[in-house]
């Protein structure tokens, strides 16, 4: 692997883990990371109380191209509702749902509930 796809993935761990304390702290408690179906993957699945919450997390170092909750296309967003879905079917959970964002702009972090349908 190149040693700079090492490093990018390296860095979106390190992200998710910021984004994962960070709802943890909030009451939140970790299902799945990194759970994949097909093309698709949901970087974190949380629940709290009677809801499952799917999580993007997205980084930009800067502003500068924009901010990271601006950056999920429309077939990121189609990949996820299928990767969710089919996440839903294998656990079987019934309950509510939600779609979320985690966008760490440098070391500022901001959590959009309800960010993606």
């Amino acid at each position: 692997m190149e040693k700079q796809k090492k490093n990018t993935l390296a860095k979106g761990l390190e992200q998710e883990q910021k984004a994962l304390a960070f709802l943890e702290n909030k009451g939140y408690a970790l299902l799945a990371q990194n759970y994949r179906y097909k093309k698709g993957e949901i970087d974190l699945i949380v629940q709290k109380e009677n809801w499952i919450v799917f999580v993007e997390v997205r980084f930009r170092a800067s502003s500068e191209f924009g901010y990271p909750e601006q950056t999920i296309s429309a077939s990121k967003k189609k990949l996820l509702l299928q990767t969710a879905e089919q996440y839903t079917y294998e656990t079987g959970w019934q309950g509510n749902i939600r779609f979320d964002v985690v966008a760490i702009l440098g070391d500022t972090l901001e959590h959009f509930e309800d960010a993606i349908t």
